[in-house]
């Protein structure tokens, strides 16, 4: 399994970065391919809600905005499994995950019921990192999981951590990769068909580069 690996904060020696460590090495305990992003080293501008509120997103299923998104969006649709690891902020995730996320949503949530998002069916874990107090975690899980199943995406499991729970939840982050990986694949029909109530809005009629990656 290609497993993706998104992380979402600054600070490489933060909380985030050792859920995605965790998440990585479980991945390759689990004799798969891990894929490591930071979406702070991508160019990713908010969405800018084309013309009457749709762009190319809703008729090409791609954005028109010229900057990182693009490969982004490549790189989702390459990988089998997902892993998505947000610090929490306000009890939601980070600015740079709700940037990526609204415009991937808009550009795969409007496919034909032919042409699933590339999202779909594919098991995916989803870590939300609290430091502070901790609070708010839950809540933003709760975000992560519903944008998840509007993509047709499989909630494999839903990981809180803070800082008073960070050592035995970065076990637990681990164990739930390798689990993830030499688990049977979800029939991919089977997760758009129940996602696809939620995720698609009404039709009217027809009408400098620096990406942080690392692969092992």
């Amino acid at each position: 399994m290609k497993v993706l690996v998104v992380t979402c904060s600054p600070n490489e020696d933060g909380l985030t970065a050792a859920c995605g460590e965790a998440a990585r090495q479980g991945i390759v305990d689990g004799h798969s391919r891990a894929r490591v992003i930071n979406l702070n080293g991508f160019h990713l501008e908010r969405c800018a809600v084309c013309g009457n509120g749709w762009g190319t997103c809703r008729t090409q299923h791609q954005c028109c905005l010229e900057d990182d998104f693009a490969d982004l969006q490549g790189m989702f649709g390459e990988a089998e499994g997902y892993v998505l690891v947000t610090p929490v902020y306000y009890g939601e995730p980070s600015e740079a995950f709700k940037a990526a996320a609204d415009r991937l949503r808009r550009c795969e949530c409007t496919k034909p019921e032919d042409a699933p998002s590339v999202l779909s069916g594919k098991p995916t874990i989803a870590i939300a990192a609290a430091g502070g107090s901790g609070g708010g975690a839950v809540h933003c899980l709760g975000v992560l999981e519903r944008w998840l199943r509007q993509l047709g995406a499989v909630p494999f499991d839903l990981i809180p951590v803070a800082q008073r729970s960070r050592e035995y939840q970065l076990e637990t982050i681990h164990d739930a990769l390798a689990a993830m990986c030499a688990a049977p694949a979800a029939p991919v029909r089977a997760a758009a068909t129940e996602a696809r109530s939620d995720r698609r809005p009404p039709r009217r009629g027809h009408s400098g580069r620096r990406n942080t990656t690392r692969d092992k």
